[in-house]
């Protein structure tokens, strides 16, 4: 069934390259689409299209249709170009012919906006959720950890201490950065854009303060065109939001990677959670972060795909939009499941002692002695080349006692006020 059926039938080849895996993806959209018809019948009732038994038995068919879906039995066979075909033709097997009202005033394109629309809000709370969990995350080990100290670097150089307090709370507060990505991308979705139909409104009397009302969306994507227009910004938007989120997790699986390394040795995972060699019995690999890494990095180039297939379109609908569903949803998919596994991981992770015993890291402590001399009476510029003729002498036998006090370093983490500003963003 199709929705714009007139009587004649399309070439096999030429349906199946057009529709593509819509019949799949359009799944993951089928419960808003009852609730964007079940909303769209309540304000066609409102302005007499639908009389109060046909309302009656649309909400019933709809709510019907709604279990199935909920149940898993919902399924969008070969003959149905999508779920607006699909659900349509369920509601009218189940009701009758009341069941072809529905499309009163209303066009696919308007219909599978609110859907994407109704799915975005949805999958940037679960994704927000995510975030929030790995946040709470690396603000325990944080916490747990604030006193073990680990080497900092520069250009791959040891630099200066550093703990993996900083460590673990520098990528927390790095997540505050996503959730203002992701807040962003949500209050895009957040407009209505049904009632725009073909993207030039229509002659009906139809009440979009309405709709926008039952379907909960903070405000109305007003200008018809605008709504119409929203197709493919409302994704662009949301794919940047996830690679923030993705760069994140890419750089904390790369440091993960690092760290992991013999030469390196700071932390480890229980064996049961690394994989081994097929001829090096000594072996735990880093394989979930390796890829991880690489699903993040993927993930990265989100934006750059939607804004390829987008960027030259005039407005209007046009069918390339359709090839968004596909590297859009799997894109949420695989950010929740890598928000998922690295907070699993973390969760698991084995910090090791007595890191900078090592005499590799002495040089560590070269700015702490220029700062101390510093705050003796010396001026800056002599204690630095002080410190670097007994460094190039071989004279420089480092004090290791560290004492930052001041906010965000490593002897002040600020672990209340990071999670402070995390809560004012999400709630």
């Amino acid at each position: 069934m199709k929705l714009w059926d007139k009587g004649y039938t399309t070439d096999n080849i030429v349906d199946k390259f057009t529709v593509g895996k819509d019949r799949i993806l359009d799944l993951k959209l089928a419960k808003h689409d009852v609730t964007g018809n079940i909303a769209h019948a309540k304000m066609l009732h409102k302005i007499k299209i639908l009389t109060d038994a046909e309302l009656s038995d649309i909400l019933s068919g709809l709510c019907e249709i709604s279990k199935t879906i909920e149940n898993g039995y919902f399924v969008i066979e070969d003959e149905f170009e999508d779920v607006h075909s699909k659900v349509e033709f369920e509601l009218t097997k189940i009701i009758g012919s009341t069941g072809k009202k529905i499309h009163t005033a209303r066009s696919r394109n308007d219909q599978v906006l609110v859907d994407l629309h109704l799915y975005t809000k949805e999958q940037i709370l679960e994704i927000k959720d995510l975030v929030e969990k790995l946040f709470n995350r690396l603000l325990k080990l944080s916490e747990q950890y604030k006193d073990v100290l680990i080497p900092g670097y520069t250009h791959m150089q040891v630099a200066m201490p550093s703990s993996f307090g900083l460590w673990f709370s520098a990528y927390a507060e790095t997540l505050i950065d996503d959730i203002i990505m992701l807040n962003a991308a949500y209050e895009i979705s957040d407009q209505n854009p049904l009632g725009s139909a073909a993207g030039y409104g229509s002659s009906f009397p139809i009440d979009r303060t309405m709709t926008t009302e039952l379907l909960n969306f903070k405000t109305m994507k007003y200008n018809v065109v605008a709504a119409q227009m929203s197709r493919g910004k409302l994704e662009k938007t949301t794919s940047f939001a996830i690679a923030s989120v993705a760069g994140t997790l890419s750089k904390l699986s790369a440091d993960v990677c690092l760290f992991m390394s013999q030469n390196f040795n700071f932390l480890g995972f229980p064996k049961e959670l690394t994989t081994g060699s097929s001829i090096m019995p000594h072996k735990q690999n880093p394989d979930v972060f390796e890829i991880m890494r690489a699903k993040c990095n993927k993930l990265q180039n989100l934006p750059i795909e939607i804004m390829m297939i987008t960027n030259n379109l005039t407005s209007g609908y046009h069918r390339d939009l359709q090839l968004l569903k596909e590297s859009y949803m799997d894109g949420i998919d695989v950010i929740k499941d890598n928000l998922e596994v690295c907070e699993f991981m973390l969760n698991h992770v084995v910090i090791k002692d007595n890191i900078l015993d090592n005499d590799v890291y002495d040089y560590l402590y070269s700015v702490e002695e220029v700062n101390s001399l510093v705050l003796k009476g010396m001026t800056f510029r002599d204690a630095y080349q002080q410190l670097g003729k007994q460094i190039m002498d071989g004279d420089f036998v480092p004090n290791k006692v560290v004492n930052h006090t001041h906010e965000g370093s490593l002897g002040n983490l600020c672990l209340d006020e990071i999670k402070e500003k995390f809560n004012f963003l999400t709630r």
